[in-house]
This record gives structure tokens, C-alpha cells and sequence, in this order.
């Protein structure tokens, strides 16, 4: 089914007055509902990688804008630096408890093993440990701040 046929399926219901009407085929779903005001229409398909990507294609092609150098050379200053990731999602704690030191600072030495931070997921800490040694050149994230699974926490300068 294509968008055509989707759309005059929509005008079709909006013009016989029912208030909902839900076609089901074997790679499609449309449920179609009308109110008083307005039409909801929900499409679920499982249509093939090609097909969506015509469809999400842009109107008129999209100049590149340009970037500037300086990000570029941070980069490649940052490749040489390994990231330490959160292996959970949950709150980020730079502290073992709100009345001490942080676990680390920037310029902090550590060793494979040594906790670097803790994080919190459904009320239980849980201390992750450096995997790596090195020093601490970045710290990524906020203290209490929400962190998701692989994000980046730490840079840390192996040699």
C-alpha cells in the first residue's frame, strides 16, 4: 500500500462519518480514528529498508555546512586518549557520599581497578573501577546527572 492509497483511505473515512475504522494486511496496520474536530491515524508497517528510505528522503538536496577546523584538531587530539563508559544506565556520582572528596579529579593518576565514580541505578551504588592506568584528562558528565549505558564518562591518557 502506498502513501497514495493511504491518503484516500483517510479522506474516504473522514467523508462517511465512522469513527474509527482498522485495516489489517500482512505487512500493514492502519488504524484510522475521526472526531468531531480532528483525525488520528496510526500506520504500523513493515515495509522494506529501500521503501523507507525514499520516503524519509529530503524534498531538495541539503548543502553540507561547513565546519570549522579547530573542532577537527581537538579531535584528533582526543583520539590518543582512551574513555572510560558507564557500564550501566543510572545517576552519575563523582563522591562516595555528599561529605567526601571525589574519586578522582583531572590530573588524578589511576590504576587498573581503582573506582572512578558510582553510579546509581534502582537505589543500589555501584562502584566502577578503571579498567585501564592512566591519568584523568576529562571528566565527561556532571555530578548527579542521569547517564545511559556506554555513554562516556571519563578521558584518560594511558601513557
Amino acid at each position: 500500500m502506498d502513501i497514495k492509497e493511504i491518503q484516500n483511505l483517510i479522506k474516504f473515512v473522514a467523508k462517511s462519518g465512522a469513527s474509527e475504522v482498522k485495516l489489517e494486511m500482512e505487512d500493514i496496520k492502519i488504524t484510522i480514528k475521526t472526531g468531531s474536530e480532528k483525525t488520528e491515524t496510526t500506520i504500523v508497517q513493515a515495509a522494506p529498508m529501500g521503501a523507507m528510505q525514499q520516503l524519509a528522503a529530503p524534498a531538495a538536496p541539503v548543502a553540507p555546512a561547513a565546519q570549522p577546523i579547530a573542532p577537527a584538531a581537538a579531535s584528533n587530539e582526543e583520539d590518543k586518549y582512551i574513555t572510560v563508559k558507564s557500564p550501566i544506565i543510572g545517576t552519575f556520582y563523582r563522591k562516595p557520599s555528599p561529605d567526601k572528596a571525589n574519586f578522582v579529579e583531572v590530573g588524578t593518576e589511576i590504576s587498573e581497578g581503582d573506582t572512578v565514580c558510582v553510579i546509581e541505578a534502582m537505589k543500589l551504588f555501584n562502584e566502577i573501577e578503571s579498567e585501564i592506568s592512566g591519568k584523568i584528562v576529562k571528566v565527561l558528565v556532571d555530578d548527579s546527572s542521569p547517564v545511559e549505558f556506554d555513554q562516556p564518562l571519563f578521558l584518560v591518557d594511558p601513557s
